[in-house]
């Protein structure tokens, strides 16, 4: 690795990368309503993941055949390369609250296994995990705890940071859990990355702030995706998850893996979101483009992380690392 530390770069290898959300945090450079996530010095090298559309929807913004259709429960981890940076957000189907619920008893839910096998093959530096909420509140903590002891044992210390998206510049009430492991030997003389800080703490950012440009765009050649949304009235009894509206002067509503046609509607039309509109709110740039149906497009955006989220989580790793240097192998 160079000697200065400004130029420095990392290897990352994606698990699970679904269409691209952290790994775009990761790696940086894009543009989100008018700001500029400049270039980190990760690169990634491979991603993996089990779903050819989510694969497809990655190369078509990263570069032909950078991620790699992969059953990750049937790889074998010493044949992977090897990466400073591990990174992954391990299916969440069994741990979330709209889920089965099947957690570690279930073969999705025994997935991040394979990240530790990962870990014992190629000792990475970090390794940075994400998944949902309702995971911390399973079994009283209990299938956290047995999932933290695994990763201990694989020789790492680790921290679950608890983020509330929109504390981060995210306009979206969405709170996710990001599981930081850094390599014992590291952290015994390094001490590990420090936790981002709240910067939007006490100013969330609105739904109108997000998509307020939007609201007289309805061509798809102006902007992409924004044609695109789900006609479905409401449900004639009751207000179902989904047949909420969102208010302008509060960041939206969670943009849902598994909404089918019920999309939140918008504050201020008398419509559902839009595809643009919801990766909009998840924090996707709008040349980041989703090609397939509807139901599809939501269901790749709803699972990912929000990249202006990520970029937070990268740049923490990046500052640490740059600190540390290239003293540790």
């Amino acid at each position: 690795m160079a000697a200065n530390k400004e130029k420095q770069t990392y290897s990352v290898v994606s698990y699970f990368c679904g269409c691209g959300g952290l790994d775009l945090g990761f790696r940086g450079g894009f543009n989100y309503h008018d700001e500029r996530y400049k270039k980190l010095p990760f690169n990634i090298i491979k991603a993996y993941d089990f779903e050819p559309r989510c694969v497809e929807t990655y190369n078509d913004y990263f570069g032909k055949d950078h991620a790699e259709v992969k059953d990750l429960s049937k790889a074998i981890a010493k044949d992977m390369p090897e990466a400073d940076i591990l990174i992954g957000g391990f299916p969440c189907q069994e741990f979330s609250s709209c889920g089965p619920l099947g957690g570690l008893d279930s073969e999705r839910g025994k997935l991040y296994k394979t990240m530790i096998e990962y870990m014992n093959a190629h000792r990475p530096k970090i390794v940075v995990g994400e998944n949902v909420i309702n995971l911390e509140r399973m079994q009283q903590g209990e299938v956290l705890k047995v999932i933290e002891k695994d990763l201990i044992d694989a020789g790492y210390q680790v921290e679950v940071w608890k983020m509330f998206a929109p504390e981060y510049g995210v306009p979206q009430r969405r709170t996710r859990l990001i599981i930081v492991c850094v390599r014992k030997d590291i952290f015994d003389t390094h001490g590990f990355p420090e936790k981002p800080e709240a910067k939007f703490a006490d100013h969330y950012r609105s739904i109108e702030w997000a998509i307020g440009d939007l609201v007289d765009v309805t061509d798809n050649d102006v902007v992409p995706n924004q044609g695109d949304y789900f006609a479905a009235s409401k449900a004639k009894r009751g207000n179902g998850q989904g047949d909420e509206s969102n208010e302008k002067d509060k960041p939206a509503y969670t943009i849902r893996a598994n909404p089918k046609s019920r999309v939140q509607f918008h504050y201020s039309l008398d419509r559902r979101l839009t595809v643009r509109e919801c990766a909009r709110i998840q924090t996707f740039p709008d040349d980041f483009m989703f090609k397939f149906s509807k139901t599809v497009n939501i269901s790749q955006i709803g699972n990912a992380v929000p990249p202006v989220l990520a970029y937070q989580v990268a740049q923490t790793v990046a500052n640490y690392l740059n600190k540390i240097g290239g003293s540790e192998k």
